[in-house]
């Protein structure tokens, strides 16, 4: 018997039969040279053509795909007609002499790292152009690009990884479940699975010694993929089957607890599209409205009016309820020309988010003032909150700004460990607070979680990250005078708007420990619902007790499920 364990990305229990990606397109020999007597010129002239059949390809692809995917596909297509790479391997085949396949493995190189240098969210770039290269090459040599397999039966697929463009063309109906050795619980790999729902395992390290047609068990809700296939494991996987074919609902109204307590079940959302998909999943309201994705691939500041018309436009989706609206998280992965520094050594790290308005004050004034006026031409109720805060003067501060133009409640992000400290003296100063669990252990576990090196660091049951939850959530009835405070009553609420709160097991923890508002993927919904209905106020904080007391977020996570036989009956 062999089990290899890996980070849990998107949950579900199936059994099935493993089939590997096709393997990397080999690289040209360094030395590969144009033969004798070729033409230099009509050899590179092969370049761009090749480049121009892989957009088609791509171009085909995207027009079977859908949402999120067929976005990634036209980028990627996009980035194949790109004339950069083919005018740098066009120089290399006539100046240097080499064959077109080494010339476009290097040109593909140099834009890469070029690109990598550049760090943050033009770093993330760099796999995709290495991923257009490999479809050149192939193209030139004739050979079918890395991908999916073909079969007519449904199959576990592996891989070290995925690129955007296979990602994007994941069919649920064939692939089972998706392993992969590398990325992390961030990659484009992990928040396509958990759109599409396909039962998800990263990070797995010592997958591909499993040979294809290798029959496994995979339980995406712990991580772990054997080929001890039990009586119990098939009990698991057909539960899950049943799930998938009498699909959970949820009709609105918050998550309710076996006692009659009630949780707010939120959306997360990034346009009014994702609000009118949130709205017809009935959800409460929304819990994160990622405002950046107005601002992402611009050269120059949105209008004012600009802004207006698109939180109007995502407002007019939720009359009378919430919407937990965050101000420009710029940074990082994120970088607007106009706004961040593309130079910074560490900027994970550095002026993001809430600090940008450090120096450049007028991008997050003039995004309020639209805000303002986007919520007098809307019945929604905006909420105001500010990313990556970290000392109570950046509250009062931003709550100050809030307050000027009538946006009430303001609140915060609790993205570092020193806000979740100090959460006391931040929610003094403001109204409410949502903790961003995907920060939250990135900082905490001093973990970047864009590695998949280190996914299993970059993992929300870690208890030092649970502590600091309950933390915020004490923090947070301190400064509200009420420590038994709950729910949407609560004088200081309390939200949890990262991918932790879209996991059934670990909501119940939240709950636990103090938290009044949980914001998900849409898809979540019905299963976060589901299992918080099997659980009193009191078990939850028994659960959450032993999470936050466990030695690792192994044991954490292990405690919990044990606590809560509606996952296993569930397949979850």
């Amino acid at each position: 018997m062999s089990q290899y364990t890996g980070v849990a990305v998107s949950p579900g229990r199936v059994i099935g039969t493993i089939r590997s990606m096709a393997p990397p397109v080999a690289e040209p020999p360094v030395d590969e040279t144009l033969p004798a007597g070729a033409d230099p010129a009509a050899e590179a002239a092969r370049i761009p053509a090749a480049a121009a059949a892989v957009q088609a390809t791509l171009n085909r692809l995207a027009e079977r795909a859908s949402g999120e995917g067929r976005k990634i596909l036209q980028a990627t297509a996009q980035m194949a007609a790109d004339p950069a790479l083919s005018q740098t391997a066009h120089g290399f085949v006539v100046s240097g002499g080499k064959s077109p396949a080494r010339a476009v493995w290097e040109a593909g190189d140099q834009v890469a790292s070029m690109l990598e240098g550049l760090g943050g969210y033009m770093a993330e770039r760099a796999t995709d152009v290495r991923d257009v290269r490999a479809r050149i090459v192939a193209e030139l040599r004739g050979e079918q690009p890395p991908g999916i397999p073909e079969t007519e039966e449904p199959f576990v697929l592996t891989a070290i990884d995925l690129a955007p463009a296979d990602t994007a063309t994941l069919d649920p109906s064939r692939v089972l479940a998706l392993i992969t050795s590398d990325g992390g619980p961030q990659s484009h790999t992990a928040i396509l699975a958990r759109q599409l729902g396909l039962p998800a395992i990263v990070a797995a390290k010592g997958i591909h010694q499993f040979p294809d047609g290798t029959e496994v068990f995979v339980d995406a809700g712990l991580g772990t993929i054997t080929d001890e296939v039990t009586e119990e494991h098939h009990r698991f996987a057909e539960a899950w089957t049943e799930l998938q074919n009498n699909p959970l609902t949820y009709e609105g109204g918050g998550g309710v607890l076996a006692d009659g307590t009630r949780v707010q079940l939120l959306a997360n959302i990034g346009s009014a599209a994702d609000a009118e998909k949130a709205a017809a999943a009935h959800a409460d309201g929304v819990g994160l409205f990622r405002t950046e994705f107005l601002f992402l691939d611009r050269e120059d500041e949105p209008s004012i009016e600009e802004q207006t018309a698109a939180y109007a436009a995502a407002f007019a989706h939720f009359p009378g309820k919430k919407v937990v609206v965050r101000t420009i998280d710029a940074g990082a992965d994120k970088p607007l020309p106009f706004l961040t520094d593309a130079d910074e050594p560490n900027p994970a790290l550095g002026v993001r988010a809430y600090r940008t308005s450090w120096e450049k004050p007028s991008v997050l004034s003039h995004q309020l003032d639209a805000i303002a006026a986007a919520a007098e031409l809307s019945e929604a109720r905006p909420w105001v909150m500010a990313p990556m805060i970290a000392t109570a003067p950046e509250t009062e501060d931003f709550v100050a700004q809030c307050r000027e133009r009538g946006l009430e409640p303001a609140g915060i992000m609790v993205e570092t460990p020193a806000a979740a400290i100090t959460a006391d003296r931040h929610l003094a100063a403001c109204d409410f607070a949502s903790i961003g669990t995907n920060d939250l252990t990135q900082y905490t576990m001093a973990a970047d979680r864009q590695l998949g090196s280190l996914a299993h660091l970059n993992n929300p049951w870690q208890p030092a990250v649970l502590a600091l939850v309950k933390a915020t959530c004490e923090g947070a009835r301190a400064a509200g005078g009420d420590p038994e405070s709950f729910g949407e009553s609560a004088n200081k609420p309390v939200g949890v708007c990262g991918e932790a709160a879209g996991d059934p097991g670990l909501a119940v923890v939240l709950v636990g420990l103090g938290v009044n508002s949980l914001s998900m993927t849409p898809r979540s919904l019905p299963a976060v619902a589901t299992v918080l209905s099997t659980v009193t106020l009191a078990q939850a904080k028994d659960l959450a007790a032993q999470a936050v007391a466990a030695r690792t977020a192994e044991d954490a996570s292990n405690a919990v499920r044990a606590g809560l036989p509606i996952l296993g009956e569930l397949g979850l």
